[in-house]
């Protein structure tokens, strides 16, 4: 996995001579708003470039990742990720191109712990599937509902110790934190507050008594400004 402007024709040739057949790149998105959004220095015309001097020094394939459900995306960004796919295997013939795509979620100490998973990611990496397997992409999604359950974790506080304790007796699987949660039912909100809704930026955190690498002030600095760049194309921000 290396930096995208890091990708010339040496550094893959170098990498051939130690038998590396692939690497991968971060892209977030196939659209420049979700990569203005998360603040991702960088632009299509660089990921064009990395796939064209993966090729020249000899590899013969190029993982991309992104994500689904990033706060502020819309289905004409989605469209946009799959476009940027078909159009890198038609640029670049001869490169095995794979998008690995997991679903946004929230973490703590970030611009946005804030927002919650996006009801609607599953079914975007579904239209993202039926987009480019037929294309001749391999496309890799990440489990959503272990997303769901990743964002629990992240997001959760110390009421969620009893869940975590009956999850482990259960057996650790998907069906266990939700037999969890039903035997608790009454005692913890619901599954949507911690994973699902959308917190206001004055709430007392579960980690807020934690000093991070940013104080809290900044991000939702950093905040404001990625809602800016939503709104700017008459979008809400949530």
């Amino acid at each position: 996995s290396v930096r995208t402007n890091t990708v010339n024709q040496k550094l893959a040739e170098t990498l051939v001579k130690h038998d590396a057949r692939s690497i991968t790149i971060a892209i977030e998105s196939g659209s420049q708003r979700v990569r203005d959004i998360v603040n991702k220095k960088l632009d299509t015309a660089e990921i064009t470039a990395a796939a064209e001097q993966a090729k020249a020094g000899g590899l013969k394939a190029l993982k991309l990742y992104g994500m689904a459900g990033v706060p502020g995306e819309t289905e004409n960004d989605l469209a946009q990720t799959a476009e940027l796919m078909v159009g890198l295997k038609k640029k670049v013939p001869g490169l095995r191109f794979t998008l690995g795509c997991s679903t946004f979620v929230p973490k703590g100490h970030t611009p946005f712990q804030w927002y919650g998973v996006n009801r609607q990611a599953e079914k975007r990496l579904k239209f993202l599937q039926k987009r480019l397997r037929p294309a001749g992409i391999d496309f890799r999604p990440e489990s959503y509902s272990w997303s769901v359950i990743q964002a629990l974790i992240s997001r959760g506080d110390r009421r969620l110790a009893d869940l975590l304790e009956l999850t482990r007796g259960y057996g650790d699987t998907l069906g266990s934190y939700r037999r969890a949660f039903k035997a608790l039912k009454g005692t913890l909100p619901p599954l949507d507050f911690y994973v699902h809704d959308e917190w206001p930026t004055d709430r007392v955190l579960p980690w807020d008594h934690l000093e991070g690498p940013l104080p809290k002030a900044t991000l939702v600095k950093h905040l404001a400004e990625a809602q800016q760049v939503m709104e700017a194309m008459g979008l809400p921000a949530a």
